[in-house]
């Protein structure tokens, strides 16, 4: 049998659906920059970054945020390294800058010893709340990105401007931003959920309004990005939506580490997309890249994290692991990983895994013992379920065997 002839996909039928990207679904990883303002992560050495910007290769990552050059020296000098480091690779870097000229300024000289471009992603704050805030005029806004870009541009230096906090701002407002920094010579705009505060029907309006805009503009050769926070839970699905609305390039970072409660988590995004059919790439290193991160930041994955936690695709309830267990012995991987699941655990480089505990049954018992060579006999699976029955936990590989009287043979 065929996935298709087993699986319905409601998806593809009735009124309802959300259209694919019109062209290349890119991607900027912006772990070792935004995800770096998470108050709980460290920064990485700069060999795991490195190892990090590999893996962001593999995957088919196109961008990467190296830095924030306006931080100081140790910044700087990381972001010099790592734009070295990725000469050979089709993976190139941005860093991010106020809109301002100074932060900009230390980019030249970067482009020159590294010898190839990098991208400057210009920020400025653009709600009226913020304004108000920062006691900005519009006019003075205004000023900044013309004087930001006008330089960068000079310099030849890639830009993409970022009205941050795009999706509270009015549209006089980016009208006024975005056409100074487009008349300036801006390569690309980035659209900014900063505070992770919309629903994704708003996403896709903000993306109407501004391809009108840009029509008007007779900007068509501009490239439209999305940055997106996770402050209502919603990172992914606003992403997938601006993907859809026109957004050619979304950002993300690993394991959605970001300010405050994060961005956009890059792994469940490539998982996402990779089921939607809207990228076609080998992902059995998203999990490495995962783990490194991890690793990397002092941030542990949680076990329910979707995908990639210790949870997601352990199972020890009876009903449930029996399937699992009837699927394996069919031979066929992706059976086994779908009977139970809605994500194909081998694809991004995962496994199923059966385990013991409370609410199991003889088929956990039988499949554990047997995948560690021992003979599942029946007083062992009537030892091993007692034990089981009484715990109020899983019970660990050392508890089973020990159950089961075969732990001196483990």
């Amino acid at each position: 049998m065929e996935r298709e002839d087993l699986i319905y996909d409601w998806a593809g039928v009735g009124p309802h659906h959300e259209p694919p990207p019109a062209g290349k679904v890119m991607l900027d990883d912006e772990t070792l920059r935004d995800g770096l303002q998470c108050p709980s992560v460290t920064d990485p050495p700069l060999g795991k970054k490195i190892q990090l910007v590999h893996l962001m290769e593999e995957l088919g990552i196109d961008t990467a945020d190296v830095g924030l050059p306006g931080a100081g020296g140790h910044a700087r000098a990381h972001i010099l390294a790592l734009a070295k480091e990725m000469l050979p690779l089709n993976i190139t870097p941005n860093v991010a800058c106020r809109t301002v000229v100074s932060d900009i300024e230390p980019i030249v000289d970067m482009v020159q010893e590294v010898g190839a471009p990098i991208e400057v992603c210009a920020f400025i704050g653009s709600s009226p709340i913020r304004a108000y805030a920062e006691n900005w005029d519009l006019e003075r806004m205004v000023q900044m990105v013309r004087d930001a870009v006008r330089f960068a541009k000079s310099h030849d230096l890639p830009l993409m401007f970022v009205t941050e906090d795009t999706v509270r701002s009015t549209p006089e407002i980016l009208s006024a931003l975005n056409g100074a920094a487009i008349d300036e010579g801006a390569d690309r705009l980035c659209i900014c959920d900063t505070v992770g505060g919309v629903i994704p029907y708003a996403v896709r309006n903000i993306f109407e309004w501004l391809k009108n805009f840009l029509r008007e503009k007779n900007a068509s050769h501009v490239g439209l990005d999305w940055h997106g926070h996770r402050d209502r839970g919603l990172g992914v699905i606003n992403t997938m939506s601006a993907l859809a609305a026109g957004a050619e390039r979304a950002h993300a970072t690993a394991l959605g580490i970001g300010e405050r409660a994060g961005n956009t988590e890059m792994d469940l995004l490539l998982v996402n997309l990779k089921l939607l059919g809207w990228v076609d790439r080998d992902l059995t290193r998203l999990s490495e890249y995962v783990r490194l991160a991890s690793e990397a930041t002092g941030r542990p994955i949680r076990r329910e994290y979707p995908v990639f936690g210790a949870d997601a695709f352990e199972t020890a309830t009876g009903v449930h692991a029996a399937a699992v267990i009837k699927a394996m012995k069919r031979g066929d991987r992706w059976l086994s990983d779908l009977v139970y699941s809605g994500v194909p655990a081998g694809e991004f480089g995962m496994e199923q895994v059966i385990s013991v505990g409370p609410m199991s049954g003889k088929s956990n018992v039988i499949w554990f013992l047997e995948q560690r060579g021992h003979d599942a006999t029946e007083e062992r699976i009537s030892a091993v379920l007692a034990k089981a029955k009484s715990s109020t936990r899983l019970l660990t590989e050392e508890e089973v065997l020990a159950a089961a009287g075969v732990l001196q043979d483990a």
